[in-house]
């Protein structure tokens, strides 16, 4: 039966040029690896999975490495498939063999990014609305959570040559918030909180896009809400551009969150709480689920 006994080793980096200095279980071995990112520094949080190769291929240890890239398991004497995954890396796979006593120096692997998809081609293109979502979750103060959207929206992106060049804009009619309770919505557009009558539309510019690794990005910019503007961050995964729908129309799609704080744009919730009323709290999560269409090669003209 497989020992499976996973340990953290030394905090210090071992030795290369020997063992590792470990007790093992009567009948077992060791297998351990440092894993380096793609510039060489260690890679904590990689998951490495340990299958047998033989019988029914069962898993038989699985962690993730410590802040200095280092995983280590004892395992029965054996051949073994090794498994390393992570965010933005192509997985790694390795076969090792295990034999009695066995306690070799940490094999060094290095992991490689990810194939990055193919970007959208520049030039304009227009959200889909019935393919796209805009949502918020809010902690709903001393119970669960509110999950709510906003059904009125328009927005674009333009892709540029150069892609950290690129920008986006989203306008929201803020009087379309929905949470499903008609009394809850109705206050949420009062002077309360989104005070709609004052401030109709709630308005995200990108003024920065970088990359971070595989379809990984992050976009920031100023997002203008109940008359106050905060740069905000928007963690944003690119899933790929098809020709699809009945249209059959070139479209790109991308799940973006962000988390926004109430106080920032001057939403009291504090007052709220004063007067015994229990809405939200003070973080709101938001997630922009975007479907877009390609329009044209042209500079796009912002929302009207």
């Amino acid at each position: 039966m497989p020992l499976a006994l996973l340990r953290r080793m030394r905090t210090k980096r071992p030795d290369r040029g020997s063992g590792l200095r470990i007790p093992l279980p009567v009948g077992a071995g060791a297998f351990s690896c440092e894993v380096l990112d793609p510039v060489g520094q260690a890679l904590g949080g990689v998951e490495v999975t340990v299958t047998e190769t033989r019988g029914a291929a069962r898993t038989v240890a699985k962690a993730t490495t410590d802040p200095h890239g280092l995983f280590l398991a004892t395992l029965e004497p054996g051949q073994y498939t090794v498994l390393l995954t992570g965010s933005g890396l192509q997985p790694n796979r390795l076969t090792v063999d295990i034999a009695y006593g066995q306690s070799d120096p940490p094999r060094r692997v290095q992991m490689e990014p990810s194939q990055q998809l193919e970007l959208p081609p520049p030039g304009t293109w227009l959200f889909d609305p019935p393919h796209t979502a805009i949502r918020f979750i809010a902690r709903h103060v001393g119970m669960a959570n509110v999950h709510g959207r906003f059904t009125r929206f328009r927005g674009g992106i333009h892709i540029a040559e150069r892609m950290e060049d690129s920008r986006v804009e989203v306008v929201i009619d803020a009087s379309s918030i929905n949470t499903g309770n008609n009394t809850r919505d109705n206050h949420l557009r009062s002077a309360d909180f989104l005070d709609v009558e004052n401030f109709p539309e709630i308005h995200f510019a990108s003024n920065r896009f970088t990359w971070r690794s595989g379809p990984k990005w992050t976009l920031q910019g100023p997002l203008t809400m109940h008359g106050v503007s905060r740069s905000v961050t928007l963690d944003t995964t690119y899933l790929g551009a098809v020709n699809g729908g009945y249209d059959q129309e070139l479209r790109c799609a991308a799940l973006a969150t962000a988390e926004l704080h109430r106080e920032d744009y001057t939403l009291n919730w504090r007052n709220m709480l004063a007067r015994g009323i229990a809405v939200v709290g003070p973080t709101v999560k938001l997630e922009l689920d975007i479907q877009a269409m390609y329009r044209s090669h042209d500079t796009p003209t912002p929302p009207e």
